[in-house]
């Protein structure tokens, strides 16, 4: 089985944590939004100049989990920029608020208080154009792992490794 496949299956709804590392292997994870999960990989948008984006600009690896209730599926790979003429189309699509308010954050920078926040997005145009400081990454998936409870505790797992044509899959015990 492919597991894309699989994935979709299982998982519905965009939530998902990922976990990025500095260069000296500082880990750190929080939750975005999956945007899309196709052939090419797992696409979300984040500042370039983030905590998360300053990661991978210097380790451009990351680790995704996508927990439900009784199941987790983790996805492991490289992560790389999407183009520029995408993370536009997509910048498009958001409400104009979300714009107004990404184009005037400094993404994971001190801010002296809410009033100067507010402030920030105030000043910005009403359609800001997407700022250079501001994207999308792609994860390329070379791991995913399906994790399923079971009430003996024998929880089912499933490793899929990328190979050059195809997955290899495995059994892991519990």
């Amino acid at each position: 089985m492919n597991p894309l496949e699989r994935f979709h299956e299982w998982i519905d709804g965009p939530e998902m944590a990922i976990a990025t590392a500095t260069s000296d292997g500082r880990p750190s994870v929080r939750m975005v939004l999956l945007k899309s999960a196709d052939d090419r990989g797992f696409t979300f948008f984040t500042g370039y100049e983030s905590r998360k984006g300053s990661e991978l600009e210097a380790n451009p690896r990351a680790a995704l989990l996508f927990h439900r209730p009784g199941i987790q599926v983790r996805v492991e790979g490289r992560v790389e920029r999407i183009p520029p003429e995408e993370s536009d189309a997509y910048w498009a699509t958001r409400p104009v608020r979300s714009r107004r308010s990404a184009a005037a954050s400094q993404q994971s920078r001190e801010v002296g208080s809410r009033a100067e926040l507010e402030a920030a997005v105030a000043a910005q145009p009403g359609e800001p154009p997407r700022p250079e400081r501001w994207g999308g990454y792609r994860l390329v998936p070379d791991t995913y792992e399906f994790w399923r409870h079971r009430d003996d505790r024998l929880h089912e797992r499933h490793l899929f490794r990328a190979r050059g044509d195809g997955w290899d899959v495995v059994m892991l015990q519990p």
